[in-house]
């Protein structure tokens, strides 16, 4: 049974920092992409960012590029999602994703597994 369970989220003052992790059971961790969406109240689920297979190739969304840096480590199976200089509008629900893909797809219905969420806040 595949699961991906986060952690880490709470809640921050604006300019602040927090890292989130996600912990993969169930699969070949390394034959797999790895990514964070999030969803904020009434709005649809949007892409973060996403690192490959290999780790060689990651992206961002514009919205947090510079800010946030996704990592995986292929020995623990864990990927972290380290969020600084965090804005009010970061606030949101955080999900880890895989995907067998050599990248992950950033289309919502395109990814293969996710996990539960972590709630982020970040207050002004």
């Amino acid at each position: 049974q595949v699961q991906l369970v986060e952690s880490g989220g709470g809640w921050v003052q604006a300019g602040n920092s927090l890292r989130l992790s996600c912990e993969v059971s169930g699969l070949t961790f390394s034959t797999y992409a790895i990514g964070w969406f999030r969803q904020a109240p009434g709005k649809e689920r949007e892409f973060v960012g996403r690192m490959s297979r290999s780790g060689s190739i990651t992206t961002y969304a514009d919205s947090v590029k510079g800010r946030f840096t996704i990592s995986r480590d292929n020995a623990k199976n864990m990927v972290f999602l380290q969020m600084n200089s965090l804005k009010p509008e970061d606030t949101a629900v955080y999900y880890c994703a895989a995907d067998r893909r050599m990248i992950l797809s950033m289309v919502v219905a395109e990814v293969d597994y996710w996990g539960q969420g972590t709630q982020v806040t970040v207050s002004s």
